[in-house]
């Protein structure tokens, strides 16, 4: 929690929620004395923090500024408090993991509840975002480690782990398409098809598959949400194009089934375990990142005996 001065902790609230009542409620301290510390910080600084609009408040370019120094003097501290519990030889700590939405069922859930069973002093708080929030996010200290779709390496952001999904077809168990061990997209005119659209990765990368091999699709159905096209398919609407990780736990439940499309120019969609280098890890992070990188892995998709 910030403890640097009540004024920091009025400020994030304010920052987060936008405006004095929500973030006196949120917080549980009366709306005058956040207004009062918000308006005396102000004044200190010489800039004013947030612009007062009919609909509440938002943040000026000096309010962006101290958001960032405000959020990594709180993380600071939190990382001396875990290393002064390391020090003490205590498994403590709280780690937030940042997560695209294919993660939030099936790796995640399972991790969390392995490392509650085995290391019972550590919490972890489980945010998740759109992909392309993630990486930003823990470069600005909002989370300790990250697992982030397609990531883009750079001098800070390091991959420790990874697997390859491929993309392919998603049906109902027993569908003609699962007869074969791949099958070509342009099998796609032979059954009704329920599309992803963007903003979901993959609604791109099947109109471009479609401009590519000429194929004109003409969905029956499409979705900007994954749970919605899961639930079509299952309610035998149609197939449709996912990657391998959309649909691992129902694959693993028997209630859908997932075939591989053949197609060289067709790169799998890559999960990555990211870090931070610029932050070493506490011991809390540190166990909850050997979870992550013993449990990528298995997910890896095995091809069906036939």
């Amino acid at each position: 929690m910030p403890v640097f001065s009540r004024f920091s902790r009025y400020f994030l609230a304010v920052a987060q929620h936008g405006s004095i009542r929500r973030a006196a409620e949120a917080t549980g301290i009366s709306a005058s004395s956040i207004d009062r510390q918000i308006l005396q910080g102000e004044a200190r600084l010489g800039a004013a923090l947030f612009e007062r609009l009919p609909s509440g408040l938002r943040l000026t370019a000096a309010g962006e500024m101290l958001l960032v120094q405000v959020r990594r003097w709180d993380r600071e501290f939190g990382d001396c408090r875990t290393r002064m519990e390391d020090l003490k030889g205590l498994k403590r700590g709280h780690v937030t993991l940042l997560i695209p939405e294919a993660m939030a069922r099936g790796l995640v859930p399972r991790i969390v509840a392995s490392i509650r069973e085995h290391h019972p002093g550590v919490t972890l708080g489980v945010r998740v975002m759109t992909n392309h929030e993630i990486s930003p996010a823990l470069l600005e200290g909002q989370g300790d480690l990250a697992l982030v779709f397609d990531p883009v390496v750079s001098h800070r952001l390091a991959v420790r782990a990874s697997v390859a999904f491929p993309v392919g077809f998603v049906t109902t168990p027993g569908h003609p398409l699962t007869n074969g061990q791949t099958a070509r997209f342009s099998q796609c005119s032979l059954y009704p098809v329920i599309a992803p659209r963007p903003p979901l990765a993959l609604g791109e990368k099947i109109a471009w598959l479609a401009e590519e091999t000429g194929l004109a699709l003409n969905p029956v159905c499409d979705s900007d949400d994954i749970e919605a096209i899961r639930a079509l398919v299952r309610h035998g609407v149609g197939v449709s194009l996912l990657s391998y990780i959309d649909v691992l736990p129902e694959i693993e439940a028997g209630t859908l089934a997932f075939v591989p499309l053949e197609h060289s120019r067709i790169r799998p969609l890559t999960l990555g375990f990211c870090v931070d280098q610029a932050r070493s890890l506490p011991v809390a992070a540190r166990l909850v990142a050997q979870a992550l990188e013993q449990g990528l892995p298995g997910l890896a998709y095995s091809a069906p005996a036939v």
